[in-house]
């Protein structure tokens, strides 16, 4: 697959001796008002092993090997403010925090709020599953582990058991990463990551539309793609009331009820029209499903989604992340995610730029994939700090 730059994803050139060193005691200060204010390597699977082109016709497992583990159970949608400590960055933007009385963090960056409303549910988790609440395109809201099933047995169940909760995740992994390597301490004080606080798991997602909207948003700049995206809705709200249509966006059913000439008038490519119409077909028969995509395993998730016409294994990576919330992903293909683990193992990536190398340029994926192994089962985050180290905006992903 070709490499992914993505047209909202550029690396900004920066410093390589400044990166690694803890904040300046005036940044130090900002930092903490601005939070104030707001091992064995595993064993490899298709997120973290070498990259290969999805082969057509490959046999996939089908929905209902995916669904064997026991019925999910059915949790009310809450509407949830999303807190996001402040990072000082400005190219990611955090809610402001008016709902909490105070923000107390501990030493990195990880909030501890007082809340005037209830907190988010502290409910159990698992690296390797979907963390993240998922929506169905009726609006039911669920989740991989509901509170009191962390003690069932994987025969049983089918999953692993939990091996935290929404309240401890973050903590556990920002440990190990130190534990692992003190020199991302710094870093990680400096950028609190907002993507697995417990606020941030407890944001209701809807898979359908995510991935849609990143099909939308290939190979275009993030105001064009919100333009098709807002056409594109409008085809499906037109003569509809507010019950019909709540949100805006069209279910998988409303979709595959119209046909490629109609869904290009949004300014959509025939390719995007086609990768979309599909990719509605396969939910509205069942063979996606939020369901589904809670108990995949990782090498599931990835086979069956790379075998959708339009997500590539980069597209697939992202989604997995930054709307499945999974904690253990790691993307060779990132040129951000490469050129940061060069700058962190010491390379000098300005001249490692002109040399060429093809898709691994700034870094080998063997390389990558060895220095990325030792902090699993947390590499998730690890990227995200790769992101970070060279400055790469990440904001349209985030979003």
């Amino acid at each position: 697959m070709a490499l992914r730059r993505s047209a909202r994803l550029s690396a900004l050139p920066t410093s390589n001796a400044a990166l690694l060193q803890p904040p300046t005691t005036a940044q130090a200060r900002k930092n903490s008002s601005n939070s104030s204010s707001s091992s064995k390597a595993p064993q490899p699977n298709k997120i973290t092993k070498a990259r290969k082109s999805a082969a057509k016709g490959k046999t996939t497992p089908t929905a209902t090997t995916l669904e064997q583990s026991a019925p999910l159970t059915t949790i009310p949608v809450k509407t949830t403010t999303l807190l996001t400590t402040t990072i000082p960055s400005p190219e990611i933007s955090s809610t402001p925090a008016n709902i909490w009385d105070s923000v107390p963090t501990n030493d990195y960056g990880v909030s501890r709020p007082r809340h005037t409303t209830p907190p988010p549910l502290d409910r159990p988790v698992e690296p390797h599953r979907t963390n993240a609440t998922l929506l169905t395109p009726h609006g039911s809201s669920l989740v991989a582990y509901p509170p009191g099933t962390e003690n069932e047995s994987p025969t049983k169940t089918g999953r692993p058991r939990p091996t935290a909760t929404t309240g401890t995740l973050l903590e556990n992994a920002i440990a190990h990463l130190i534990a692992t390597d003190p020199r991302l301490g710094p870093i990680i004080k400096a950028h609190p990551c907002p993507l697995f606080t417990p606020e941030g798991l407890a944001e209701a997602i809807d898979p359908f539309r995510s991935l849609v909207q990143s099909i939308i948003g290939q190979q275009v700049s993030g105001a064009a793609a919100k333009s098709i995206r807002d056409r594109f809705v409008a085809l499906f709200s037109t003569g509809k009331s507010d019950e019909e249509v709540p949100d805006g966006f069209p279910t998988p059913h409303d979709i595959i009820k119209k046909d490629i000439e109609t869904l290009r008038t949004a300014g959509l490519s025939q390719r995007k029209a086609e990768y979309i119409l599909g990719l509605s077909q396969k939910f509205a028969d069942g063979e996606l499903s939020a369901k589904m995509l809670l108990n995949a395993t990782d090498e599931e998730l990835v086979e069956k989604l790379t075998a959708v016409r339009g997500l590539g294994l980069w597209s697939v990576e992202m989604f997995a992340c930054f709307a499945l919330k999974r904690i253990d992903v790691f993307s060779t293909g990132d040129l951000g995610v490469q050129r940061g683990c060069a700058v962190f193992t010491g390379k000098d990536v300005n001249k490692l730029k002109g040399k060429g190398g093809g898709k691994f340029k700034y870094m080998a994926e063997k390389d990558m994939l060895e220095l990325a192994a030792k902090f699993a089962p947390y590499r998730s985050l690890f990227m995200w700090y790769m992101w970070r180290v060279t400055d790469v905006n990440i904001s349209a992903m985030n979003s």
